[in-house]
């Protein structure tokens, strides 16, 4: 089978449900945690959720399209992070493909493992972008690193690992939850699950 097959055979029209509906997981969830100002953002479970069931390129394409969609309707900040979203679900079809979401166990570390990678693409567009400091609750990290004589890159660092690291465990380890919370009939309908799905 070809990539371009491949591809075709993971966007089923179920699959094609399913990514609005976790746009709007995700959206609806970042925004309360901003208007909360929690200093994490749980506004990736959609993401993770898809790439669970559908694979690392649907996972991606609707941690892409979240961001984009959510940058258009309130946040331009969402949208310039939408590579870190984007590389979100990648990563986490990845891990799953390779059955590091089968136990509990696996899912928290595939979330640490998520966090590390998404901070390759954060760092940088959190420093150029916006010189640190993007109005989440994480920033208090940033100001306090600053203020204990931290440069401003190894506070971006330890902030976006930090924040991220809670985050995507408890988002990893949700998501997981629901996958095996699902009725096996319906995780028989999404191929790319049987990673998550099995025993």
């Amino acid at each position: 089978m070809s990539f371009t097959e491949r591809i075709k055979a993971d966007f089923t029209p179920i699959v094609l449900v399913l990514i609005p509906v976790a746009i709007v997981l995700n959206i609806v969830v970042g925004q309360i945690t901003s208007a909360l100002s929690l200093p994490i953002f749980l506004d990736s479970i959609g993401t993770m959720l898809v790439a669970l069931l559908a694979g690392p390129w649907v996972g991606g394409l609707t941690g892409l399209l979240t961001n984009l969609l959510w940058g258009l309707i309130s946040s331009p900040t969402a949208a310039a992070f939408a590579p870190v979203a984007m590389t979100i679900g990648i990563v986490t079809g990845l891990l799953a493909r390779v059955g590091l979401f089968r136990q509990w166990w696996q899912a928290i570390l595939s979330g640490a493992i998520v966090a590390i990678a998404l901070s390759f693409v954060a760092v940088p567009i959190r420093i150029y972008l916006f010189g640190g400091v993007t109005g989440s609750g994480a920033d208090f990290i940033t100001a306090y690193m600053l203020a204990v004589g931290r440069s401003l890159f190894g506070s971006v660092i330890i902030t976006v690992i930090s924040s991220n690291l809670v985050d995507k465990v408890v988002t990893a380890v949700l998501a997981w939850v629901i996958v095996k919370s699902l009725a096996s009939r319906f995780v028989a309908r999404f191929p790319r699950a049987t990673a998550v799905a099995g025993d």
